[in-house]
């Protein structure tokens, strides 16, 4: 991994394509001058500029931004898979998000990304027994950010989060890999129960608008919940639920719904 690490520093199309998206915006905004030369442009390599944003966005009286960077410099200098799952999260917003037509947009305003790739941080800190500086991770994105996701949740690569307000993770659940979620969305529990208690998410699941999931539930790849639903058992692969409960109401209708975006449950 670490020899995998090095040649991606040597040739990142995903970093090259958002210096070369810098460069172009001051051209056409020099107001913007400072903020794209801060964030982006006074950096070499991807890793960098991510923990710059997210110690920024932290930052507060409590903990100053500069312990912050350090922080989160030592996070994804140790853990090289925190900034290549912040790579695959760029070009899924990018790549799902009408809203989202430039790789920039979502390190300098996308408060969905900046929340993931500030949770990643925060988990490899819970994991490496820092529990109380994963702890205030957390608290400073649900105050900021509106999302509060807690450190020992696991997060997939190439997650999108759209709107991301409102947005509740919970301790023992699990997302996994290109899964697209919209604002209000809770993966909860269902009482006081310590153990095992939240739900897992699998690949390729599109969660919509308020929707909540609760309890240890499996929710199967390339399924679809509808908005507004209450999901509380298990959801097949491939299958759409709707409802207070959600029932089965039929096929995901597409092989990756969370990259179609499709939430018409086959109106037209």
């Amino acid at each position: 991994m670490a020899k995998a690490h090095a040649k991606l520093s040597e040739l990142d199309p995903v970093w090259k394509q958002i210096t070369e998206e810098a460069k172009d915006t001051i051209a056409q905004e020099p107001l913007m001058g400072g903020l794209v030369h801060s964030s982006i442009l006074h950096h070499k390599t991807i890793e960098s500029a991510l923990a710059y944003r997210i110690s920024l966005k932290l930052a507060s009286s409590e903990m100053p931004e500069q312990i912050l960077r350090e922080i989160c410099d030592w996070a994804l200098a140790a853990d090289p898979n925190i900034s290549l799952a912040s790579r695959a999260d760029i070009v899924a917003v990018n790549d799902r998000d009408p809203a989202c037509d430039r790789f920039i947009l979502p390190m300098l305003f996308f408060k969905g990304f900046q929340a993931v790739q500030a949770h990643r941080v925060a988990h490899w800190l819970w994991h490496n027994e820092r529990k109380d500086m994963a702890r205030f991770f957390q608290m400073r994105c649900s105050e900021v950010f509106g999302i509060d996701i807690h450190p020992a949740a696991r997060m997939g690569k190439g997650i999108m989060i759209d709107h991301a307000h409102s947005i509740v993770i919970g301790e023992t659940a699990v997302v996994g890999d290109n899964v697209s979620m919209l604002h209000s969305v809770t993966l909860g529990g269902t009482g006081k129960e310590e153990e095992d208690r939240h739900p897992k998410i699998g690949n390729g699941v599109l969660i919509g608008a308020g929707a909540k999931v609760l309890g240890n539930i499996k929710v199967g790849h390339c399924s679809r919940i509808a908005a507004g639903s209450v999901v509380l058992s298990e959801v097949p692969p491939c299958k759409t639920v709707a409802g207070v409960p959600a029932k089965i109401v039929g096929e995901a209708g597409c092989d990756q719904p969370s990259v179609a975006m499709d939430q018409l449950l086959g109106v037209r």
